[in-house]
């Protein structure tokens, strides 16, 4: 019976294990019997029920908490925070005191469509954390206090040093220590990112463990047991688990705004402090000249609504939603709107390579034998392909090459399914052993056939602390050969596959060109330095091996299923060969990485293989930057533990491959990378992902691997797990960031137009050129449609070449800016100008002139709409055809004008009259003038641009 413990004590004993996620814990190294010490347990009855209660009002309940949780009112509140909606809100507030109820309902309708889309993203993005809660067991078996007697409890009543048994099928409760283990595995893919089931054992890790996938005596919560039993000890629950640790990562992950958030903040500004400058500046000069107040402030409030694009935040909402759903079509899932065109800044891409960069298909490359070596053709598990020697012609009746495919076929648990009648092959088991049968199947052996003649007899299965695997087989007929071929072989013979060097220690022979032959000392060292070269080249190596048994099958039965002796075989093995094998590269992604390269985006594999491997997938697939040296662009998990984010921060830039890094290293990569000012896209897939997933700019999951708690936590996720869909998302994030920028430029050189109408009216003491709700009409409806259209121009030819934006470049970059005011002013004077020539040449009939105006405005406003759909070409070198949609909403645009005007019953609410052939002359010639005066300096520049490159060339 365990003692009673002191408080102080147990909490400093719990406490010093508490460790940052993806650090080793320290109860790791220590054996189950000296923990349960610790804990004040019993490896056998585990805890008194009198003392777990008391543990548990110490310890708190085995759950994971939520530190911030953000009420769905709080959260749809938080929407409206934001400087475009306040001024939104302000024209709404307008437009009420202006008496136009219909403009107050069209505002709030785009504030609160706005609001609804803002919080269902945040919402989902919430769920994250709830996700997370999910995957905790619901039920667990305790013992306490009777070993005979284990009860069934709720798992979020567990506490340290209980004792907890485990089969099969069951959700793991808690973090636990291994006390007595049977055949146990775990699939942990979904913390570790390893999709293979890891055998469990009592014996702490061997050597330096640089993961917690090499935790064989440890746990974790949330993961799952896929066979076997154990007896298992609690070492940490709650927060305290790696989920937990995990969980408060999510939560300490900081929700930073996108770079297209921070621009329109920034635009909100600008808009905002010009809003109430120019106003102000109206108002106050019309006071001074002794104007009447109310009037004035009729007329400030009129400029101020002529400040305001309402229909701007609609535009840009709309723009990246349509930006969604050809992204689907490219299969990329947007959950978060703006991340739609932050990928298009995005300066660095951080990828998985397994499944991403790779195809997720192990394939058997290379065979080496004491004879020679051979390659295989095809790729995947396909069983097209063929099996050819390498360098001089062989003897294709090479009897080690004959033994290592039997071997590499009979020594497997894995199950081919499929591949007849075009349908693909799937594999059932290991993906390692579907390859080797992939291998056996381009050489005609068919694994069923194979253990027809061969049945397996006995088994000794892989384990981490032994890393080989050994069947036993009878063989029926021995008077017709053994596996190789040979006459005269024993009845019994046993294949042994596993790490070259575990394999190679086991062997005293090799298989020669036709007997086996004594190992020596320097034959070991060339079959040593050939598994190295395979593992230089990228491949994953393993050694096949067999021995021939002088017993009766009654014997083999006797001696290894009932005393599972495994030494008596496992001994004087003849080494067949080695097979080299790696997980092919998709073909696309080496053209999707050359076009990150011609964007000026770095791509950067995160991977936990070996670098060797990493770094031979790297230069197949060209992601190496040739002008650096290959030592300077690898780093490995280890290397990084020894770095502060500041000094990794000053590597980043030639770091091209994160080896040996456990998926809790992200973060610690995505913190480095942006101190460095990159904007950073992360790809991810297993919980262990999701902090790193959602601190970054952009976070990327896998749609077919990923969890879905790294999908709630993701900007996106691709349908495909394809590193090429989101180089696709790339080029549209920038097309559509380049498409609001059209529009923006178009909206706001629109209402420059209109606050220089109105200024310029404002101050010569002249009646208002145009009405408000004919302004409102304008924004709202006749720019609305062209603005739209904008957002549908098809992509500049040099969009997927050029270099990425600068994080902080402002909206109004590259002379954006100058661009708007020049074109604002032509408009605008053109306006005022067409308003006061109508004035004094219809002896002040103020009705046609405000009419004429307001044609003017609308009609300049829809020819420089041509002229906004390129930023670098002009009117006449952009086709039609580049966007029909405009040619449409302009059409549209025309016709809602038209219908202001000569519709009776809506020619009275916006105060127009009808307009005549010559008034439309014109209009016709005000409106255009600005764009042949556009054209005409452009055809100048160009031809002096060409006269000065004349001149350098003559020079």
């Amino acid at each position: 019976m365990a003692s009673k413990p002191r408080d102080p004590a147990l909490r400093r004993s719990v406490g010093a294990r508490r460790q940052r996620h993806g650090e080793l814990p320290l109860w790791a190294a220590r054996t189950a019997e000296d923990l349960a010490r610790e804990l004040e347990s019993d490896v056998e009855r585990g805890l008194q029920p009198a003392e777990a209660s008391r543990r548990l009002e110490l310890f708190g309940l085995n759950e994971i908490i939520q530190k911030r949780r953000v009420s769905p009112a709080r959260l749809f509140v938080s929407q409206f925070a934001n400087f475009m909606v306040l001024v939104l809100i302000g024209a709404a507030v307008v437009s009420y005191f202006l008496g136009e109820a219909a403009d107050l309902v069209a505002i709030l309708a785009i504030v609160v469509m706005n609001a609804v889309l803002g919080f269902a993203q945040e919402y989902r993005a919430e769920r994250a954390l709830e996700r997370l809660r999910e995957l905790a067991a619901p039920t667990a078996r305790v013992v306490r206090g009777d070993p005979a007697g284990p009860v069934v409890l709720p798992a979020r009543e567990l506490v340290p040093g209980d004792l907890i048994l485990i089969e099969a099928g069951d959700r793991v409760p808690a973090d636990l220590r291994v006390v007595e283990a049977h055949v146990l595995q775990t699939q942990e893919a979904a913390l570790t990112g390893e999709s293979t089931p890891v055998e469990k054992t009592t014996a702490p890790p061997v050597g330096d463990a640089s993961g917690l996938a090499d935790l064989s005596c440890a746990l974790f919560m949330g993961t799952e047991v896929t066979s076997g039993r154990g007896r298992t000890l609690v070492v940490a629950t709650g927060m305290d688990t790696e989920f937990g640790k995990i969980a408060g990562l999510i939560q300490e992950a900081r929700d930073t705004a996108t770079p297209l958030q921070r621009r329109m903040e920034q635009l909100g500004r600008y808009l905002v402090l010009a809003c109430f400058l120019i106003s102000g500046l109206v108002v106050w000069a019309g006071v001074m000249r002794g104007e009447a107040v109310g009037e004035m402030l009729l007329a400030g409030v009129s400029l101020a609504v002529a400040a305001i694009p309402e229909g701007l935040p609609a535009v840009v909402t709309v723009l990246l939603a349509l930006g969604v759903q050809r992204m689907i079509r490219r299969q990329v899932i947007v959950r978060k709107l703006p991340a739609v065109e932050t990928l298009g800044c995005a300066t660095i891409i951080c990828t998985d390579k397994t499944g991403t960069l790779t195809q997720n298909e192990m394939t058997a490359r290379r065979l080496w034998t004491p004879a020679g070596s051979y390659e295989i053709t095809g790729r995947g598990f396909s069983p097209r392909g063929a099996i050819r020697p390498t360098g001089p012609a062989r003897d294709p009746g090479d009897p080690a090459l004959r033994l290592l495919l039997v071997g590499s076929v009979l020594c497997t648990d894995a199950r081919l399914e499929g591949g007849h009648g075009g349908h693909p092959v799937t594999v059932h088991g290991d993906p390692t052993e579907g390859a080797l049968l992939v291998a056996g199947a381009k050489a005609g052996l068919d694994r069923a056939a194979l253990e027809l003649r061969f049945p397996r007899v006995a088994e000794f299965p892989f384990a981490s602390e032994r890393r080989r695997m050994t069947t036993v087989h009878a063989q029926p007929e021995p008077a017709a050969g053994g596996p190789s071929g040979n006459a005269g072989a024993r009845c019994v013979v046993a294949f042994c596959k596993g790490a070259p060097d575990t394999v190679l220690g086991l062997c005293s022979h090799y298989q020669g060109a036709g007997t086996p032959s004594p190992l020596t000392p320097p034959d070991r060292q060339r079959l040593l330095a050939a598994a190295d070269h395979l593992a230089a080249s990228g491949l994953r190596v393993l050694a096949v091996a067999y021995r021939l048994l002088d017993r009766s099958e009654a014997d083999i039965e006797r001696d290894l299923v009932l005393d599972r002796s495994e030494a008596d075989v496992e001994r004087d093995l003849v080494l067949a060969g080695l097979v080299g094998l790696s997980d092919p590269p998709r073909p696309e992604a080496r053209g999707a990485i050359e076009v990150c390269h011609r964007a000026g985006v770095r791509v950067s594999m995160v991977t936990g293989d070996h670098p060797a491997t990493a770094l031979a997938v790297a230069r197949e697939i060209r992601l190496l930057d040739p002008g650096l040296p290959e030592a300077r662009q690898v780093i490995t998990g280890r290397e990084l533990d020894l770095l502060s984010d500041r000094a990794l921060a000053r590597r980043a830039a030639d770091i091209r491959v994160w080896a040996r890094v456990s998926p809790g290293h992200k973060l610690k990569i995505v913190r480095a990378l942006r101190l460095a000012g990159e904007i950073v896209t992360m790809t991810g897939d297993g919980v262990n992902d999701a902090p790193a997933v959602r601190e970054a700019d952009i976070g990327v999951a896998m749609g077919q691997t990923g969890t879905a708690v790294t999908k709630e936590a993701s900007d996106m996720v691709l349908a495909d797990d394809n590193f090429a869909s989101i180089v696709a998302a790339l080029e549209e994030g920038r097309t559509i960031y380049d498409n609001i920028r059209r529009s923006i430029r178009y909206l706001l050189s629109c209402n420059t137009g209109e606050i220089l109408t109105m200024l310029i009216g404002a101050l010569f003491r002249l009646p208002l050129p145009l009405l408000p709700l004919q302004i409102l009409w304008v924004n709202l409806v006749t720019d609305g449609l062209p603005a739209m259209a904008l957002g549908l121009q098809a992509p500049e030819p040099d969009v997927a070449t050029r270099p990425p934006r600068p994080p902080r470049e402002g909206i109004f970059a590259r002379r954006l800016g100058v661009k708007i005011l020049g074109r604002g002013a032509i408009i605008g004077l053109s306006t005022i100008a067409i308003y006061v020539g109508t004035l004094q040449f219809t002896g002040w009939d103020l009705p046609l002139a405000r009419t004429m105006a307001f044609a003017t405005l609308c009609l300049s406003q829809l020819i420089h709409a041509f002229d906004c759909r390129s930023e670098t070409r002009a009117l006449l070198e952009t086709p039609l055809s580049s966007n029909w949609y405009l040619v449409a909403g302009v059409a549209c645009s025309l016709g809602i004008l038209l219908t202001s005007i000569y519709v009776p019953a809506l020619s009275p609410l916006f105060h127009t009259v009808p307009l005549g052939v010559a008034e439309w002359a014109a209009v016709a010639a005000a409106s255009a003038w600005g764009q042949v005066a556009v054209g005409a300096r452009r055809v100048v520049l160009a031809a002096a641009e060409r006269r000065r490159d004349a001149a350098r060339a003559g020079a």
